[in-house]
């Protein structure tokens, strides 16, 4: 279907112009996530431990510290520990912040950035599947992805105020690199924004990259499947590729480390990576522009021998899950507890009643677009989001995060199947089959349909319920709270230390005091994550020597932290355990409880 052009001079009817339509999509949700979420609101940053770490890193930022120093002084053992995240997440947030500063105070103007950022990244969103619909089906299926990728939006977090972290921004990059190859067209514009997208995603998180490498064996295969007609668009999207991932590593990484290889975030293995493979599809299309299809496929396999050498001689570590370097007892005490980390059968045996929601409409859409390919039907455009959804859906049969992209691909072919299904049940009204397969296909294509079905069928009403009423921010009970201001006022009025706290309470820690911690949830900070659990795991008398060790005066014990309750019942004869019953060792000194507090606060008694 040709790409139809959208123009305010053009006599298309207004509600087939996306451009016009786009804005009262947008307003009407950010009206709806306002009155959904703001009213139960208690805080202004976002519930995800990210979002917290995110605004640390910015306040750090903004407070001098370094471009190119990522280091979270205040985290982990001496010297800090060295985060992974990007500062092209850190900059536009610091910069509304600087921005409200000017006529807000402090509190405020982070509050106002903190729902300006997330909100506002809904519109890219919006206009990507709203644009990838329309070339796919037309302005039928455009407004079904809109107001399927508005549902996606509402009942997701990742677009909440206060929602920080780079998840979001990665699934914008994402649903646009999707709408710019589905382009019909093939213009180069379309494909080198794709190729720009693809660089930023590398560069802002390391979880995107095995779908960034699917995206571009698309775009090479498509180049040696149709040839010339493909050549400008494959040129396009190698050569920003190649360029943009080298000035993102210059811009971000420190001259320090251009040797260094990491494998969770932009570093010499997927620069070198990524430019070469990006040069060697750009310089292909020249060298082959009027072979035949046989020499640019076998071309194509020497570029993939190239690439392929190249991993393996920057990064081979990099073709593992960085996070099986983890220590075993942090995987026990901390990674098989992470929800995103969890992988298909874990999350089906722990949460059988979500499993729908983050599997079922992926596996949905790989369906679809198998049928469109065998079908004959718009062959080009299924071809292409065939692999990209069936990359994520299998990224989160391994970790569940996955999911949140499959779901998000899914909205463009579903939309497309979900506006024929709708015309021919306006042909046939009469016909029971049409429209019941119509109103099928479009509840299918929804992931918290499958979410709450699954919770109803596995859990009862009762479940549901409260699913529907987790959605809305709930006061902590007084004496238990852990996480608010007012629970962390006592601590915050002590002399600057380091301070020992189960790893949830981390980055509570960090933004409402001046103190350093041990430990937060990342993979980053393992040396630290091991001093608190074993400190927490240790004899009483075992447990004096590793403080010391650790640098830290103060232990900040919550008996609802999760992992702290966990390490109480695994080791009854530890130092948890032990001030969990209420017995004290005697070199620490407890302080008065402050009773809105969850904390109970023990210092170290000097001289010993």
């Amino acid at each position: 279907m040709a790409d139809h052009a959208i123009s305010v001079g053009t006599t298309e009817p207004f509600w087939t112009r996306l451009r016009l339509v786009l804005p009262i999509y947008y307003m009407v949700l950010v009206a709806a996530l306002i009155l959904i979420h703001l009213p139960g609101a208690s805080d202004y940053v976002g519930a995800d431990n990210d979002d917290w770490m995110r605004l640390i890193e910015v306040r750090d930022l903004i407070g001098g510290q370094g471009w190119f120093d990522m280091t979270q002084y205040r985290l982990g053992l001496a010297g800090g520990t060295p985060m992974h995240w990007s500062r092209f997440i850190d900059l536009p947030i610091a910069l509304l912040i600087q921005l409200f500063g000017q006529f807000l105070s402090p509190e405020q103007a982070e509050a106002a950035a903190l729902f300006v950022w997330p909100v506002f990244l809904i519109l890219p969103l919006l206009a990507a599947i709203g644009l990838g619909a329309r070339r796919l089906g037309g302005a039928p299926a455009m407004h079904i992805a809109l107001g399927l990728a508005c549902i996606y939006v509402v009942t997701s977090n990742r677009f909440l105020p206060g929602a920080i972290d780079h998840h979001n921004v990665q699934l914008v990059l994402v649903a646009t690199i999707a709408a710019m190859l589905v382009d019909p067209l093939h213009r180069s514009a379309s494909f080198a924004l794709a190729g720009l997208c693809c660089a930023l995603a590398i560069a802002i998180g390391a979880e995107t990259t095995p779908l960034i490498a699917v995206v571009c064996l698309v775009v090479a295969v498509n180049w040696a499947w149709h040839g010339a007609a493909y050549a400008a668009a494959a040129r396009a999207f190698g050569l920003t590729l190649a360029l943009a991932v080298s000035a993102f590593f210059f811009l971000t990484v420190p001259p320090r480390l251009y040797a260094n290889v990491t494998c969770d975030s932009l570093s010499l293995g997927y620069f070198g990576i990524a430019t070469i493979g990006g040069a060697t599809l750009f310089l292909s299309t020249f060298f082959l522009a009027d072979g035949s299809r046989g020499k640019r496929f076998a071309i194509l396999a020497l570029d993939g021998v190239v690439v392929l050498a190249a991993v393996l001689l920057l990064a081979p570590q990099c073709l593992q899950n960085p996070l099986n370097d983890l220590d075993p007892l942090l995987v026990t005490m901390w990674l098989n507890e992470v929800t995103e980390a969890q992988s298909a059968l874990a999350q089906l045996y722990r949460e059988p009643g979500s499993f729908g929601g983050y599997y079922l409409v992926g596996f949905f859409a790989v369906i679809v677009c198998a049928s469109r390919i065998v079908l004959r039907d718009r062959v080009e455009a299924h071809a292409v989001l065939l692999p990209l959804i069936l990359a994520s859906w299998a990224i989160a049969l391994i970790q569940v995060r996955g999911a949140a992209f499959a779901n998000l691909l899914s909205i463009l072919p579903l939309s497309v199947l979900i506006a024929e299904l709708r015309r021919n049940a306006n042909r046939n009204p009469e016909h029971m089959g049409a429209g019941l397969t119509f109103a099928v296909a479009t509840l299918f294509a929804v992931p918290s349909v499958w979410m709450l079905g699954g919770t109803f069928f596995t859990e009862g009403s009762d479940g549901v319920i409260n699913r529907l009423r987790g959605q809305i921010s709930k006061n902590a009970v007084p004496g238990e709270d852990c996480a608010s201001a007012r629970a962390l006022m006592q601590l915050g009025g002590l002399e600057p230390t380091t301070v020992v706290a189960g790893s949830e309470a981390g980055v509570k820690i960090l933004r409402y005091t001046p103190h350093r911690v041990l430990t937060a949830p990342y993979h980053r900070d393992q040396g630290g994550m091991l001093a608190e659990l074993r400190i927490g795991m240790a004899t009483p008398e075992a447990a004096l020597s590793l403080l010391h060790g650790s640098g830290a005066t103060v232990i900040a014990y919550c008996r609802t932290d999760p992992q702290v309750k966990m390490i109480s019942e695994m080791e009854p004869g530890g130092l948890y355990a032990a001030l969990a019953k209420g017995e004290v060792p005697a070199y620490l000194q407890a302080l008065p409880k402050d009773p809105a507090s969850g904390f109970v606060l023990y210092r170290i008694a000097p001289g010993l």
